[in-house]
């Protein structure tokens, strides 16, 4: 193992170990999974899922850094992640990886999807010769995201970002209990 992937294991198996999970029994599909997250660490500068398409755009790539905000509610109902990189002790014990549907909502896979589509568009092949399409002002504001600041009612965890996280990562608070903090930011710089 490089060094590198060797800091990616550690930190992933530190981090199942901190929320009572495993990693997948699956020693191939593991080596898989933290290749994988070096290669995206790499390329954009943070870890996203790598059973994901990222974007190289932290703010529409937020959700889908390993661990995902999906994974906890995953491992919940389905006993492993999307990826089944993480996976509770009974999927662990019979390793029988289940299918995991995606959990992330559309119009944010979408968004991030027409942004990476639409930055590389190239023409159909026609019989009649076409000019080259251009993003259009829609596109380009859909792809823009709303940062909110969000604090949890139940321990008080505060997040900078568009939603708040599906369960709070420190009390474990369902995404209802989080509020919006109406405040206004500006950042000078």
């Amino acid at each position: 193992m490089t060094p590198a992937i060797e800091l990616i294991r550690k930190r992933v198996e530190a981090d199942a170990k901190s929320y009572g999970y495993y990693l997948t029994p699956q020693a191939d599909l593991l080596q898989m999974f933290f290749e994988g997250l070096e290669t995206n660490e790499t390329r954009y500068g943070y870890p996203v899922c790598p059973c994901r398409l990222g974007t190289g755009n932290l703010d529409l790539d937020r959700d889908i850094i390993c661990p995902c905000d999906y994974r906890d509610p995953d491992v919940a109902q389905y006993g492993a992640c999307y990826c089944r990189l993480y996976v509770n002790k009974a999927i662990y014990e019979s390793q029988n990886l289940p299918e995991v549907p995606e959990r992330r909502p559309a119009e944010k896979m979408a968004r991030a999807y027409d942004t990476s589509i639409h930055k590389q568009q190239m023409p159909i092949a026609t019989n009649t010769p076409s000019k080259p399409q251009t993003q259009t002002a829609a596109q380009e504001q859909n792809t823009e995201v709303k940062k909110k600041l969000w604090y949890c009612k139940q321990c008080g965890y505060v997040i900078y970002r568009e939603d708040p996280p599906y369960i709070c990562p420190i009390c474990k608070a369902k995404r209802e209990m989080f509020a919006e903090i109406d405040a206004k930011i500006e950042f000078n710089g």
